[in-house]
């Protein structure tokens, strides 16, 4: 799960019904964990397995993320495995250089619902997802995809080619900014003063008290809304086109998060993998997956950032089912899937004929990554034409063609503005020699006139 500090703002929150036995720990503003080291804040997320907080570290005097699992065994086994791997990826970045999550602590909390492992994480700002939700579904600029490529690559590479880990989940979610994209979100920037104890007057059924609360803000904010809505109608304050939110001053620095559902590339767990619209070809099909699985979808990530929708959105229709119009889509936009690819896995029957054709979905419009992004999304021919020789070689249907981490970072597309720079600057360089040279020459003609003119 993503840990943004404004998640729980907006989205549903995870409900009362699941504070019992086995499930999630109630936590209240003032709580204290680990023999009174950390103490809870405020609540940031929650996922299916946990709730997320805010909390104060007494020990570093530093805000933490506090993760908290529910207390069923199956849970606590999850928690185990992702504390294995968060511990092996923290032991190898003692610099913490690597883009990837950090794991402080761990340890188990004894509730009323039962003992719940808890993980203490380096505090992060907003995920992609919110980035991309905060600046209108409109493609970032390209420099500034750019930036967050290289840090996510730099975390892959990471990950794949020196702990042999496969994220295995890459999506928008699980990436998040170092810091929040609003100041008043991030307690040191805002300069927060720590609560250090449970304030008065917080009644014992503090975590239903806050599902309570939230709710009651959320109504209030959709009624604002609606008479914001009305009185642009009215053609009062807020009318005219929407503005596109400037995403300068926002730190675009990120890292991967969310290793629940990682494994070693020797220690498989499950062949389905992946959230639908990032999954890769070979996944769906069964056909077995390795590190080229998380750049299929960091090449989906890549394209969301530039142009602020999903590359697939596959649904069932008809006579067909999500995974046959997905790989309908990949074909349309890539093209036909090689033979020995689209036989090549245990569930290829299930979608496709002997001759490598879809079953179901017959009549395909074949386009290419180029064409849509400059028909649809108003690339400019160059933009697209290099955008594209990014993307392309990571959505090759051969798992094993596809480029790694390392190597997409020598991509040159990710260093087209520092070449840019570089020849903006030698540029300069010579219109200085240029108008040095012009000066000597004047110099020199005024003096040779003076002369004559003696």
């Amino acid at each position: 799960m993503s840990v943004s500090p404004s998640s729980s703002d907006e989205d549903e929150d995870e409900g009362i019904d699941s504070y019992r036995k086995g499930g999630y720990h109630a936590v209240r503003i003032g709580d204290s964990f680990s023999g009174g080291r950390y103490i809870a804040q405020r609540k940031l997320g929650w996922g299916e397995f946990s709730t997320v907080w805010l909390a104060y570290d007494t020990t570093s005097s530093e805000f933490v993320a506090l993760k908290i699992q529910k207390s069923a065994p199956q849970f606590a086994q999850a928690a185990l495995h992702e504390i294995e791997v968060l511990s092996a990826i923290a032991n190898g970045d003692p610099s913490n250089s690597k883009y990837v999550v950090r794991l402080i602590d761990h340890f188990k909390h004894t509730g009323p619902n039962g003992q719940h492992p808890c993980m203490v994480l380096e505090f992060l700002g907003d995920s992609l997802l919110r980035l991309v939700k905060h600046n209108r579904y409109k493609g970032l600029e390209l420099d500034k995809v750019r930036e967050i490529c290289k840090c996510i690559l730099t975390g892959l590479d990471y990950l794949h080619r020196e702990l042999g880990i496969i994220h295995t989940d890459l999506k928008l979610e699980n990436v998040l900014l170092l810091s929040t994209i609003n100041a008043t979100k991030d307690p040191i920037r805002s300069g927060t003063t720590p609560v250090l104890e449970r304030p008065e007057g917080i009644p014992n059924g503090g975590a239903t008290m806050n599902i309570i609360e939230k709710k009651l803000k959320q109504r209030a904010r959709r009624a604002a809304a609606r008479i914001s809505g009305r009185r642009s109608s009215m053609g009062g304050v807020g009318g005219g086109a929407k503005t596109n939110r400037s995403l300068d001053g926002i730190d675009l620095r990120c890292k991967v998060v969310d290793f629940g559902n990682a494994c070693w590339d020797d220690k498989q767990f499950a062949q389905e993998i992946q959230t639908r619209q990032y999954r890769s070809p070979e996944v769906i099909l069964q056909s077995g997956y390795s590190f080229s699985a998380d750049m299929w979808s960091f090449a989906c990530i890549a394209f969301e950032l530039g142009t602020g929708e999903m590359m697939f959105t596959p649904k069932g229709g008809q006579g067909f089912s999500e995974d046959e119009d997905h790989l309908a889509m990949m074909m349309e936009l890539l093209g036909k899937i090689p033979r020995k690819i689209a036989n090549g896995g245990p569930r290829s029957k299930d979608y496709f004929d002997r001759y490598g054709d879809l079953k179901r979905i017959r009549r395909l419009k074949y386009g290419s990554l180029e064409k849509l992004l400059t028909d649809k999304f108003r690339f400019s021919e160059n933009d697209a034409l290099e955008f594209a020789k990014f993307l392309g070689p990571l959505l090759d249907f051969e798992p094993e063609k596809r480029p790694t981490a390392q190597q997409c970072l020598q991509h040159p597309w990710l260093n087209i503005k520092s070449l840019n720079e570089t020849e903006v600057k030698s540029e300069s360089g010579m219109e200085k020699v240029n108008a040095g040279m012009r000066n000597l020459q004047m110099k020199a003609g005024l003096e040779e006139q003076s002369k004559l003119q003696s």
